[in-house]
């Protein structure tokens, strides 16, 4: 049996001694001189003169050049500038050094440090560069710095006011260039699930990212404008307002359109009118004005007459005055106005010649895919055109559904400061109402003329419809005289003279008026019984932008003065409502002669008293009307050929029984010693039109 091996045997032996624990003063040698050939070996491999020649230098004080250019002495040398000098490089390296012996002071134990703050100044610098940064990346390459439109969010979400107008000013600019031209629809379950390229994945990713940072952006706005009342020193929401008002006028088309119409609706419904207000007035104004599809408007038009009825329409008149400015059912490409169109009067139109061009020579081939690409186009363009042209038409119908009803409840309510707003309307869109409602019109533009000529009368006060106040301000009280007093019932007369005569224009009147019934005579009646006290009006040539000093003899001494500050659509005067409701009145073809008879004779008693320029355009319409109906009116001007017997009564209630064929125009011989010369070629323009058409 083999013998088993022997165990190996280890050696033990004490662990070495480190160095220097026994002999302190041997080790402490050795360290000190391992220490010294550790340094001289690293310190061969030093460049010292490189590091010499990268040290700054400073530069001494007569080696700087002076940037300053060279000056003429008094006796002719020219020397350089001399400038007193300032140690900035000694005091900025004092303050250097000691921000770095504060940086380097250490502090008590448990207590954190405080951070340095930034001066406000600063601060608003390195916002600045921050935004310039992300806005210049994110116009580069949208799709890319996508995450750009968060980052700004949350630049915008700072407290300081500066800083937050900046931000938001920012984002204005960025999504005023970011925005496509179409409208980006949300992503449906069955869209994310189906397989797309690469290509079009980023596109959707880039898309989402844009409408959510958008969304954000306007929730932002909002809540910045509401905070109106609670900051208003900051003009953070003036800014606010800004970029909305910006938005809607560049991105109409874009997601979320109801919310910036939010925003400029609450404002115009405030009762305080500041700039800001102003603003939002006129931007959707201009907003109407550039609507060619009709949706954005009917969505303005619904959130503006909801607003109105949830506050019992006690708002301005000018917001009412917006629908003026609405695109109703227009089907003219060109210009147009009430009176002529517009059409394009070159050269080439006339002679219907097409414009000479160059050939551009083709293949066989090429001529054939051109010809097979343009009935495709047309075909698209057809279909376009149906599709756009029903869907406008409908939404201009809604749209003019609103803004009538609008009109009929304030109407029914008697509303005294919407009252003007409401019949200027009612003037403008009185073509497009429904032979339906003419009836119901005619018989509350009655009632509105009737009360006129109760204010007008002997018993009421001559003073009752001039001395109103066009402001838009809401009632104060209820009381019938307040509310006569804040009413200009003249202005309110002649218009509702214009749209009664104005629903039948464009139609055919003389069928409307058999099937309805409509009799017109009392509009005609009154304006024929006010033309003396219209004439005696000193506010005749003064609209609602005019200067004016307040009446002395007044019982009031704000009355006469009007509210100069208000925009309104319509700043028409006085003499222009009235030769506009003549004119419905005279220049129809088919008139009876006794009519004009008696109107000619008043307006020639009432020149007597107009002013220069309401006299020039009454001869005007005169002119017209001897043009046209000369020879009903023409035994006017011949004493001897008198057509009736007795006297002419120009104070009957009944036009035709005034007996106007009884009298003669002798005020002419009055107006020929007229100081102007213009009204004395003007009346005898109507002498010899009148004459022209006897021979």
């Amino acid at each position: 049996m083999a013998a088993a091996p022997a165990a190996k045997r280890r050696r033990l032996s004490a662990p070495e001694k480190k160095l220097g624990e026994n002999n302190p003063t041997q080790s402490g040698s050795k360290t000190n001189g391992s220490i010294q050939d550790e340094f001289f070996r690293r310190a061969a491999g030093w460049n010292l003169e490189q590091d010499y020649e990268q040290r700054p230098r400073k530069q001494k004080k007569g080696d700087r050049e002076s940037t300053r250019l060279p000056i003429k002495t008094a006796d002719g040398k020219v020397e350089p500038v001399q400038v007193a000098e300032v140690e900035e490089d000694e005091a900025d390296s004092w303050q250097g050094i000691e921000s770095e012996e504060a940086a380097e002071a250490p502090g008590p134990e448990g207590v954190p440090k405080e951070e340095p703050k930034v001066p406000l100044r600063q601060h608003i610098l390195d916002v600045k560069e921050e935004l310039a940064r992300i806005a210049s990346h994110i116009n580069e390459e949208p799709e890319e710095h996508a995450g750009g439109f968060r980052a700004l969010g949350e630049l915008a979400a700072t407290p300081h006011p500066m800083v937050k107008k900046l931000a938001l000013a920012t984002q204005l600019a960025v999504f005023k260039d970011a925005i496509p031209g179409y409208r980006i629809r949300p992503m449906a379950e069955a869209d994310l699930m189906e397989k797309v390229s690469k290509e079009v994945k980023r596109l959707r990713a880039y898309e989402q990212s844009l409408v959510s940072a958008y969304q954000a952006y306007l929730k932002d706005l909002a809540q910045c404008a509401a905070d109106l009342r609670s900051e208003p020193s900051n003009g953070v929401a003036s800014v606010a307002i800004s970029c909305a008002c910006a938005l809607l006028l560049a991105v109409p088309h874009f997601n979320f359109r109801g919310e910036l119409l939010k925003i400029l609706v609450t404002k115009i419904a405030s009762r305080k009118h500041d700039g800001d207000w102003e603003k939002c007035l006129e931007t959707i104004e201009a907003f109407f004005r550039n609507d060619e599809d009709g949706t954005p408007s009917l969505d303005a038009v619904s959130l503006i007459t909801r607003m109105m009825k949830a506050r019992n329409y006690q708002v301005d008149e000018r917001v009412l005055n917006t629908f003026m400015q609405l695109k109703l059912l227009s089907e003219f490409s060109s210009k147009a106005s009430q009176n002529h169109v517009d059409k394009p009067t070159g050269d080439d139109h006339l002679s219907g010649k097409k414009p000479k061009f160059k050939k551009e020579f083709r293949t066989k081939k090429q001529r054939k895919l051109m010809k097979q690409q343009k009935v495709v186009e047309k075909d698209f363009k057809e279909a376009d055109a149906i599709v756009s042209h029903e869907q406008r038409d409908k939404m201009q119908a809604e749209t003019l559904k609103l803004v009538f009803v609008t009109y009929f409840r304030i109407l029914k309510a008697r509303l005294p400061h919407l009252m003007g707003a409401v019949l200027e309307g009612l003037a403008k869109y009185a073509h497009l109402i429904n032979q339906d409602f003419f009836g119901d019109l005619l018989e509350v533009l009655k009632d509105l003329v009737n009360d006129a000529e109760a204010a007008l009368d002997p018993e009421g006060g001559e003073d009752g419809g001039d001395e109103v106040d066009e402001s838009a301000a809401p009632p104060t009280t209820t009381t019938n005289k307040k509310k006569k007093k804040q009413r200009d019932l003249t202005r309110e007369a002649l218009l509702c003279i214009t749209t009664a005569f104005t629903l039948l224009e464009g139609q055919d009147a003389a069928k409307s008026a058999s099937s309805l019934n409509l009799d017109l005579t009392f509009f005609t009646k009154h304006l024929y019984n006010s033309l003396h006290a219209l004439a005696l009006n000193p506010d005749i040539e003064l609209s609602s932008k005019s200067l004016r000093l307040p009446d002395p003899h007044s019982q009031t001494p704000s009355a006469g003065v009007k509210d100069t500050a208000s925009t309104k659509v319509n700043v028409r005067t006085t003499a222009v409502l009235l030769l506009r409701a003549l004119s419905s009145i005279l220049t129809p073809r088919f008139i009876p002669p006794i009519r004009v008879a008696a109107f000619s004779k008043q307006l020639y008693t009432s020149s007597l008293h107009l002013p220069e320029k309401s006299n020039l355009a009454l001869l005007g319409l005169l002119h017209s009307v001897a043009r046209s109906h000369g020879r009903k009116i023409a035994a006017l001007w011949n004493t001897e050929e008198r057509k009736g017997d007795g006297v002419f009564d120009p104070y009957r209630a009944d036009l035709e029984g005034s007996n106007p064929f009884a009298s003669t125009i002798w005020e002419g011989e009055l107006l020929k010693l007229h100081y102007s010369p213009g009204v004395r070629e003007g009346l005898g323009g109507v002498e010899r039109a009148v004459l022209g058409t006897v021979k």
